[in-house]
């Protein structure tokens, strides 16, 4: 059991999948999670169930070790202004988990602090998350305590600083884009004769074991595609139909596309920083 306070502060979407992640796996008591938002209404039913909630980031970062950034990017500076009087270098560590935003970004504006760069996904909420970590120099003390806040809702992967735009999009967006893939999965379904709740059901099934197979046999994709195709048969004309439909094209270009989106993000950050 985890004792050291969470705070999240700009429960959206993302912090209340990871607040219900970090409840859901029962390693923390709701009392040791505090989350936080301008309006708290939408947050009533984590406080139903014993979380702190409060529209003061102040009062939670004061009362928690753990701060995570999940505010909007255009409103972080103005919210670790408003924290920073509250940030102890001896205590706190900040978890940002938002798209673009660096360490150094951070450490200009609140100074010499266990800064750690995360980036989960909303599979959090049902402890299925994959999450990218980068440490600075002061954080990797912290290292096993902070993947052990994100191992409770998933898998995590330490990698560096660099990286983290690509894996952002794999990571992040990259539970849109399985999404998609398995909507489309399911209206072909239909089209095929399916009522709509059985095509979803065998779309996620099958998603779900291919990730499986994957994931117990350690294999590349290709070797499982050969273990279902046959010559001349229906699984390589559809594969071959896709791929002159341009699938795996689509998908790389999707996954460029967001990368970029996420470099001109941060450069525009960066221009407006240095006005």
């Amino acid at each position: 059991m985890h004792t050291d306070n969470v705070a999240i502060l700009g429960t959206g979407n993302l912090g209340k999948s990871i607040a219900e992640g970090l409840l859901n796996n029962g390693q923390y008591q709701p009392e040791n999670i505090y989350v936080t938002r301008r309006n708290t209404k939408s947050l009533q039913y984590l406080k139903d169930k014993g979380v702190q909630v409060t529209s003061d980031n102040a009062f939670a970062v004061k009362n928690s070790r753990f701060v995570m950034l999940c505010v909007q990017p255009a409103h972080l500076q103005s919210v670790l202004d408003e924290i920073k009087p509250y940030l102890d270098p001896e205590k706190h560590v900040l978890l940002s988990v938002i798209a673009g935003v660096t360490i150094d970004y951070i450490r200009d504006i609140v100074g010499d602090f266990a800064i750690v760069r995360s980036m989960p996904n909303t599979a959090i909420a049902v402890q299925q998350s994959m999450t990218c970590l980068a440490f600075n120099e002061k954080a990797a003390l912290v290292e096993e305590q902070v993947k052990g806040i994100f191992n409770c809702v998933g898998e995590t992967l330490v990698i560096e600083e660099e990286l983290m735009a690509g894996a952002t999009v794999l990571c992040s967006s990259g539970i849109a884009f399985n999404m998609r893939f398995i909507r489309a999965v399911t209206q072909g379904g239909i089209q095929l004769g399916l009522d709509a709740e059985d095509a979803q059901k065998i779309a996620v099934q099958v998603s779900k074991g291919a990730s499986t197979l994957l994931t117990i046999n350690k294999s590349h994709p290709e070797q499982e595609i050969d273990k279902v195709t046959t010559p001349e048969g229906c699984t390589i004309t559809g594969l071959n139909e896709m791929e002159h439909q341009g699938l795996s094209s689509a998908v790389i270009k999707g996954l460029v596309g967001s990368h970029r989106r996420i470099l001109d993000l941060k450069e525009q950050r960066e221009k407006e920083a240095a006005l």
